[in-house]
C-alpha cells in the first residue's frame, strides 16, 4: 500500500475550499428545524501520470465540477444525521473516478454553538491496492 509521501510524489492535490451549502444535517432537534449552513474542503490526489495534460484540455485532467457534482449529488439524497455520514458518502462518489487516487474531505458547520467557531469531521482515505 503507499503511503502518504508517495502520494506526494507521484500526485497532483488538486482541492475545493470552503463550499458553502445548505444541508438536513443533524441529530439535535433545534438541528432537524431546516437546513444548516455546511463547509465543505476536499483534497484529490489524482496520478501525475494519468492527469498531465499535453494538449491543455479539460479531458485530461479530473474537472472541479465532479468534485461539486459529488457533494450535491449525496444531499440531494436526503437528510443526513451525522457529519461523519457526509464525508464519507461524499468521499466514495469521488473515489468511483480510478484517476483519483486518495481524498480528504472536511465538513464543518459554523451554526452549531454560539461559542465556538466551527464544529466538524475530517476524513482522509487512500485507494487500495495502489
Amino acid at each position: 500500500m503507499k503511503d502518504v509521501e508517495w502520494l506526494r510524489t507521484h500526485c497532483r492535490r488538486m482541492f475545493l475550499r470552503g463550499l458553502r451549502v445548505q444541508a438536513w444535517i443533524g441529530v439535535h432537534d433545534f438541528e432537524k428545524l431546516g437546513p444548516q449552513h455546511v463547509i465543505i474542503d476536499v483534497d484529490l490526489y489524482v496520478s501525475l501520470a494519468r492527469t498531465s495534460p499535453k494538449m491543455d484540455a479539460l479531458e485530461e485532467v479530473v474537472d472541479y465540477d465532479f468534485v461539486r457534482k459529488a457533494v450535491y449529488d449525496r444531499l440531494a439524497v436526503g437528510p443526513i444525521q451525522l457529519q461523519e455520514t457526509l464525508c464519507d458518502d461524499v468521499l466514495k462518489r469521488l473515489l468511483e473516478n480510478p484517476r483519483v487516487l486518495a481524498v480528504r474531505v472536511r465538513t464543518s458547520k459554523p451554526d452549531v454553538y454560539e461559542d465556538c467557531e466551527e464544529v466538524g469531521v475530517e476524513v482522509f482515505h487512500i485507494r487500495e491496492n495502489l
